[in-house]
């Protein structure tokens, strides 16, 4: 399985990418094709071991930067690293394209290069996020920022197909984001959509769900619009840190304290790794005519190899297919 990897993206630059991709080959067996300047590409792999990997160069001399305006800059530069590495998978030379870079710009380089999959409104973002039960799947996180009731019933769908595929739930229970159980809480859209969704018996539809409950595990799929789905995460993953610096900053404020916590250090290691967004890497974007993870733009080297590597899965489980066809009945 050969992914595509946008390897001048990301906040850290080509280096923390080419270690991540050639990690995740080495440790999964993937084969790997890495777009964006060949001469920096070729200056980083002469640093690593290859031995025994399968890793091509497509030169891209194009660049979207992270302050550019997305449609603008897919349009002004089809040379770029993005476009390059969608090409891959559209010409079928890859299963799947990875990037941390921007990704308003990898959203409108997919619409544009693989088109909206057949009965698909607007794409949306997915993440997975940790729970006390296991995983939940949050969607949409910034693709669509204002969408119609009928773009959030078709994330439901492909959410659906994406936590059957993913994760093996036959019949994943699905949530709406409200401020509030009750079914008259929620704004206009949240309010609009409720009964839609209720209605729905192709669905496992549990009704509303509050932002404290997020991670508590009581859905597999909780659906929302991008605008808050997007604050919500970044909210946790700031709260997560925060809460990490709180704990460092008071175990270790006295000698009587540092010792209880060198014992307990292994403990606190293991909960930020269950928190931490780089054990899943990247999200996959739900509703375009490929495989697209986009990974967050401050990935390590860890983060980029578990965003190759889920790459890998999707494709393989042939994400986008099973997407189509769930959505058939709906067009």
């Amino acid at each position: 399985m050969r992914i595509a990897v946008d390897a001048m993206g990301g906040d850290h630059g080509p280096s923390i990418v080419v270690t991540g991709a050639v990690n995740a080959a080495r440790e999964f067996g993937i084969e790997l094709t890495l777009v964006g300047k060949s001469d920096v590409i070729e200056s980083l792999l002469a640093k690593i071991d290859r031995t025994g990997l399968s890793i091509e160069i497509v030169n891209a001399e194009e660049t979207i930067e992270m302050d550019e305006a997305p449609a603008m800059a897919v349009r002004r530069k089809p040379n770029s690293s993005i476009s390059k590495a969608l090409l891959e998978v559209k010409e079928g030379r890859a299963g799947a394209m990875v990037s941390a870079g921007h990704s308003g710009a990898v959203m409108a380089a997919s619409l544009a290069i693989l088109g909206r999959i057949r009965g698909v409104e607007r794409p949306a973002l997915a993440v997975v996020l940790p729970t006390l039960t296991g995983t939940t799947i949050l969607l949409d996180l910034g693709a669509v920022t204002d969408p119609k009731p009928s773009q959030l019933v078709q994330f439901a769908y492909m959410a659906k197909v994406y936590a059957q595929v993913a994760f093996g739930k036959d019949n994943p229970t699905i949530s709406l984001l409200s401020n509030g159980e009750e079914p008259s809480k929620g704004n206009q859209l949240v309010q609009e959509i409720f009964p839609i969704l209720q209605a729905d018996t192709r669905l496992n539809f549990k009704g509303n769900i509050e932002g404290k409950d997020l991670l508590r595990g009581r859905s597999d799929v909780i659906v929302t619009d991008g605008f808050a789905g997007n604050i919500a995460l970044k909210s946790m993953e700031g709260a997560v840190s925060v809460f990490s610096d709180i704990i460092r900053e008071e175990m270790t404020r006295s000698i009587w304290r540092k010792l209880p916590a060198f014992a307990l250090k292994p403990a606190f290691k293991a909960v930020r790794g269950r928190l931490d967004y780089a054990e899943t890497g990247g999200a996959p974007l739900l509703g375009v005519n490929g495989v697209v993870i986009i990974a967050h733009g401050r990935s390590d080297a860890f983060a980029m190899k578990n965003a190759v590597h889920a790459g890998q899965r999707a494709a393989a489980q042939a994400l986008p297919q099973k997407v189509r066809e769930a959505l058939a009945p709906t067009e």
